[in-house]
C-alpha cells in the first residue's frame, strides 16, 4: 500500500478486478454488549467504563486463563505472557442472502488498547464449502507500543486452505472460503519483566471492536463512473501531512519519504479530529521535523516482519490510543465514499497506479486522503507524495480517480470517533462497514 526505499519490503499483489459489489465484498464487526455476546469469552467482562473510549462497551481483562512463553524474533528478552481471549461464533462470509457466494480473501482489523507490557494476539481459522476446517492462522502480533515486544505480523503461514499475505489471507485457488472464525488474545507480560517504572496493572488492557472484511475479486473491468451521492461542493479541513519532507528520517522504521504514505495519511486523519501524539510523546524526535506526528505514527504502525509501515490492520488500529476507532473495507464506488464526506469522516483510499494513470497531473501517491468533492463532483485529496505539506492538496477527474481506486479493489481505511456515527448503507447493498 506504502511506496518502498530500495531494499525495502516488495509490494504486495493486490486484486486487479473491479470494483466490490453486492456478493463481493462484505464486513462483519463485533462491537457493543450484543455482538460480543454472540462469541465466546474467557478470562474478559465486558464493561463499559474502559477508559480509552469511554461510554463504550469493550471487554476488558478480569482474569488470566492461561500463560504462555514468547521469544521476540526482533530483538527482545524472552518472557511469560499471561492471557485471556474472545473467539467469534462460526460466520458466514455473508456475500450474499443465499450463502452461495465465497471469498477469495479475510482481512481482519480491531480497535484495542492497553499499556505498556500488553499485546494483542488476532487469529483466523477458516471453513470451506464441503465443510472442512483449517487451523488457525496468526495474523497480528500486535501491541500498541514496542517497549516490551515488537509489532509484527507472522510470514510463512500456507496450507491446503490458504496462505497470509501481512495482513490478508488468501484463499487457496480453487477453495475459497465459506466461513470463518476470528480470535482475540489479549496477552500481558509478567510484572517482573517490565521495564522498571512500568506497570502493565495501571490500566487493562481492553477490545473495543473486532471486525473482519470478506471479498471476492471480479473480472469484470470497472464500471463507468458513478453519479452524485450528495457531497457534492463538500471539502473537509484535514490537514496536510507530505511524506517526502520526511525522506530519510528514521530509517530504523523505513526511512521515510515513498515508503510512508500510510502513516502519513494515518496522521491526518488522526489530526484532523484534533487528536495526536503529546509534546511528551514526542520528545525522542527531532525539534526541527516539520511535522513529527508522521515520523511518531510511522513508528506506532510498523510491521516488524514486513519491514513496514503499509499495513493496513495496523494503521486503522494505531489511532486507538488517542480514542478513536478504526476500520478496514472496501467500498463500491465514489457515491458510496460521499457518504462518509457527508458524515464528517475522510477516507484514506488505496491506489493502484500512479500519476500517468491518473489525467497526468504531478503526483498520485499509493494512498491518499479524500477530503471532499468539487461543485462537479470531481475528487478532491490530500496526497502525501507531494514535495511539501502545502502542495499536498490536490483536484483528480471524478472518473480518472475512480477507474484507477476500483482497479484495486475499492479499499480504504478510515478513524472517527465514538460519537462520530458511521453513515447509513444504501438500501439493498451488502453491509461492507
Amino acid at each position: 500500500m506504502t511506496g518502498h526505499t530500495p531494499g525495502g519490503p516488495t509490494p504486495r499483489p493486490r486484486p486487479t478486478g473491479a470494483a466490490p459489489d453486492r456478493g463481493t465484498a462484505a464486513l462483519h464487526r463485533w462491537d457493543g454488549a450484543d455482538r460480543f455476546a454472540t462469541g465466546t469469552s474467557e478470562g474478559l467482562r465486558p464493561t463499559g467504563a474502559a477508559p480509552a473510549l469511554p461510554g463504550r462497551t469493550a471487554l476488558v481483562w478480569d482474569a488470566a486463563i492461561g500463560s504462555e512463553p514468547y521469544t521476540d524474533p526482533f530483538g527482545h528478552r524472552p518472557g511469560t505472557w499471561r492471557y485471556a481471549r474472545w473467539t467469534s461464533p462460526w460466520t458466514p462470509v455473508g456475500l450474499d442472502p443465499e450463502g452461495a457466494v465465497d471469498a477469495h480473501e479475510l482481512v481482519p482489523c480491531w480497535t484495542a488498547t492497553g499499556p505498556v507490557g500488553t499485546r494483542l494476539t488476532v487469529d483466523l481459522q477458516v471453513r470451506d464449502a464441503a465443510g472442512a476446517e483449517s487451523g488457525w492462522f496468526t495474523m497480528a502480533r500486535w501491541a500498541p507500543g514496542d517497549e516490551v515486544v515488537h509489532r509484527t505480523t507472522v510470514p510463512g503461514q500456507a496450507d491446503a486452505f490458504g496462505t497470509v499475505e501481512v495482513d490478508t489471507l488468501t484463499a487457496a485457488p480453487g477453495r475459497p472460503v465459506a466461513a470463518f472464525r476470528v480470535r482475540a488474545v489479549l496477552l500481558r507480560a509478567e510484572e517482573g519483566e517490565l521495564p522498571a517504572g512500568d506497570a502493565a496493572e495501571d490500566a487493562p488492557p481492553a477490545l473495543h471492536s473486532l471486525s473482519v472484511l470478506a471479498s471476492r475479486t471480479s473480472a469484470e473491468p470497472p464500471r463507468r463512473t458513478s453519479g452524485p451521492g450528495g457531497a457534492w461542493g463538500t471539502v473537509l479541513d484535514v490537514p496536510q501531512r507530505s511524506q517526502e519532507v520526511h525522506t530519510g528520517h528514521c530509517p530504523q522504521y523505513d526511512g521515510g519519504g515513498e515508503a510512508w504514505a500510510g502513516p502519513a495519511c494515518t496522521a491526518m486523519l488522526t489530526a484532523y479530529f484534533g487528536r495526536g501524539p503529546s509534546a511528551g510523546e514526542l520528545r525522542w524526535l527531532d525539534p526541527q521535523d516539520p511535522a513529527p506526528d508522521v515520523d511518531f505514527t510511522a513508528r506506532a504502525v510498523y510491521d516488524y516482519a514486513y519491514r513496514g509501515c503499509g499495513n493496513w490492520a495496523f494503521n486503522a488500529a494505531y489511532p486507538a490510543r488517542y480514542g478513536l476507532l478504526g476500520l478496514v473495507t472496501r467500498l463500491r464506488s465514489l457515491t458510496e465514499l460521499e457518504r462518509f464526506i457527508l458524515a464528517g469522516i475522510p477516507v484514506a483510499t488505496a491506489q493502484a497506479a500512479r500519476s500517468s494513470e491518473l489525467g497526468g497531473y504531478a503526483a498520485a501517491g499509493n494512498i491518499m486522503v479524500v477530503r471532499g468533492f468539487t461543485a462537479h463532483g470531481d475528487v478532491i485529496v490530500n496526497d502525501p507524495l507531494s514535495p511539501t505539506d502545502d502542495a499536498v492538496r490536490r483536484t483528480y477527474p471524478r472518473g480518472d480517480f475512480e477507474r484507477v481506486w476500483l482497479s484495486g479493489g475499492g479499499v480504504v481505511y478510515l478513524v472517527h470517533p465514538p460519537d462520530r456515527a458511521l453513515p447509513a448503507h444504501a438500501p439493498g447493498t451488502t453491509a461492507n462497514w
